[in-house]
């Protein structure tokens, strides 16, 4: 409730002051409308008052505990709970003033006097207080806008320094990357050396294994595992082996690539990030009191997550400098390696390749010699044959001759047969003529025995010769194979001996 006389306290509403209908007449209630009707304006909560004689800035209400009730309204003026600044349970009925002044007089000129000394002695107070607190003002301006702005160049500072690491580090990333890059691409080149060179080892390979099938081929004899074959054999070990040297350095270079891309990719992260930092960095550093878009961030230097110290990140990537270092020494001994096993293999393969083209020369050239003889041998056999015909037809024909000296003396005999009586008489000719019989049979005879035994040489002389022939075939076709098939092929060596790439 309001006092008559006394400006309309304000309180504090979020909205207008509702009257229950109750308090008015039936009358009145369509056309009364309260004075606290107006909205407050928004957002703006309501100020002390709304009433044009009472401004809100700078206002505030207080609760006032005066020495010196100013009003009483009973007869015992000293009683705190008479003080009409505080409302009481009891119900004070409005006074008016001159009313209130005939029935007694509310102060003495020593109160007034001594409110009017109270009042000077708040106020020097008051004054002096304020007088040193805005001393205390200024001098904490100064020296918080000094504080503020070393503190904003330290930050500054640090944030060069920290931009300059960020550069030093980024550039050896960046030249790391750089030879990584280099050396993996040096590395593929190596590897696709090699992967070349393993393919162009089927060409020597194939080549040893179709001398070996046509090798096969020989035929009687000379299938004889001679030198040149064990050469082809030790020939198609020795390609194999180094297949097997190449494949695993191929599966190795492959190894030391994916452990090349680890590391360049770690060092491309890593510049990646430094290149982010910076940026940030840089933008940070370049930030000043006038700059646009700066705003509040109420709680962010509460927040820390941060995952490493100086020491730390600049470790991490030391780590990844050096581990890229270590993978590009690793994958500079595989090229080491790459060329070393290429010109050990090329010379094996090359070595035992000769090895073969000169047991397959050295075996020509004996089986060579050995089909010369045979030719010659041949050729004594034909004329030994030739010679034997005739023999046989010089037996025949004396074994023929001898027919008509055993007729005679057969028939000499059967004459004297004939004689008669005593004229039968075993004379010197009888005896002679049946010995001539004997002599010319047992001639027959040994004629025919030399004819049969001359036939029989002859049957084995053809025998040689068929034999000789047929070896003169066989070494015929054995040169054949060794001179056309085997060494025809093998004229050049099918693959480059030394890696000139590398």
């Amino acid at each position: 409730m309001e006092y008559m006389g006394h400006t309309q306290t304000a309180t504090y509403m979020t909205g207008p002051r509702q009257l229950t209908q109750a308090s008015l007449p039936s009358i009145m209630q369509s056309s009364y409308k309260p004075f606290d009707t107006y909205p407050a304006p928004s957002p703006l909560r309501r100020s002390l008052t709304t009433l044009p004689w009472r401004p809100s800035t700078y206002y505030q209400t207080a609760q006032v505990n005066p020495a010196t009730a100013l009003t009483k309204s009973m007869n015992a003026p000293l009683s705190a709970r008479n003080e009409l600044t505080q409302l009481d349970s009891i119900t004070v009925p409005p006074v008016f003033a001159a009313s209130r002044n005939a029935l007694y007089t509310r102060y003495t000129p020593n109160d007034w006097s001594s409110s009017n000394q109270t009042n000077y002695m708040s106020s020097d107070k008051v004054r002096s207080g304020a007088e040193r607190i805005r001393l205390d003002t200024v001098r904490l301006c100064r020296e918080t806008d000094d504080k503020t702005r070393r503190t904003q160049s330290d930050v500054g500072k640090k944030l060069g320094e920290r931009i300059g690491d960020i550069s030093f580090w980024k550039t050896e990333l960046n030249h790391e990357t750089d030879n990584m890059i280099a050396e993996t691409n040096a590395l593929n080149e190596a590897k696709r050396v090699l992967e070349k060179a393993l393919a162009e080892t089927e060409n020597p390979l194939h080549t040893a294994q179709e001398c070996l099938y046509h090798r096969e081929k020989r035929q009687g004899i000379d299938l004889v595992h001679d030198a040149p074959e064990k050469e082809l054999i030790r020939e198609v070990d020795v390609i194999k082996r180094c297949q097997d040297k190449m494949r695993d350095i191929v599966d190795k270079s492959n190894v030391q690539l994916g452990l090349n891309r680890a590391a360049q990719h770690e060092l491309e992260k890593d510049s990646g990030d430094k290149f982010t930092a910076q940026t940030l960095d840089e933008t940070c550093h370049g930030m000043r009191n006038a700059s646009r878009g700066l705003n509040f961030h109420n709680g962010v230097h509460r927040i820390d997550n941060t995952v490493s110290v100086p020491e730390s990140w600049a470790k991490f990537t030391n780590d990844n400098i050096q581990r890229s270092q270590s993978e590009r020494a690793a994958s500079k001994h595989m090229r080491n390696e790459i060329e070393s096993v290429l010109n050990a293999c090329a010379n094996e393969m090359w070595q035992e390749w000769n090895a073969v083209n000169v047991a397959l020369t050295g075996r020509m050239q004996d089986t060579t010699d050995a089909r010369n003889k045979l030719q010659t041998h041949l050729s004594k056999v034909l004329q030994e044959i030739f010679d034997m015909e005739k023999n046989i037809e010089l037996l025949k024909k004396a074994i023929q001759d001898k027919v008509p000296p055993m007729q005679v003396a057969q028939t000499r005999l059967d004459t004297r047969i004939r004689r008669p009586n005593v004229e039968l008489c075993r004379d010197p000719v009888q005896h002679r003529l049946v010995s001539e019989v004997s002599e010319i049979s047992e001639t027959v005879d040994a004629l025919q025995a030399k004819l049969r035994h001359s036939e029989n040489t002859l049957q084995e002389l053809l025998r040689t010769k068929s034999a000789l022939e047929h070896d003169l075939s066989i070494k015929n076709n054995s040169l054949f194979i060794d001179r056309e098939k085997c060494l025809g092929m093998r004229k050049t060596f099918p693959m480059v001996p030394r890696v000139a790439a590398l």
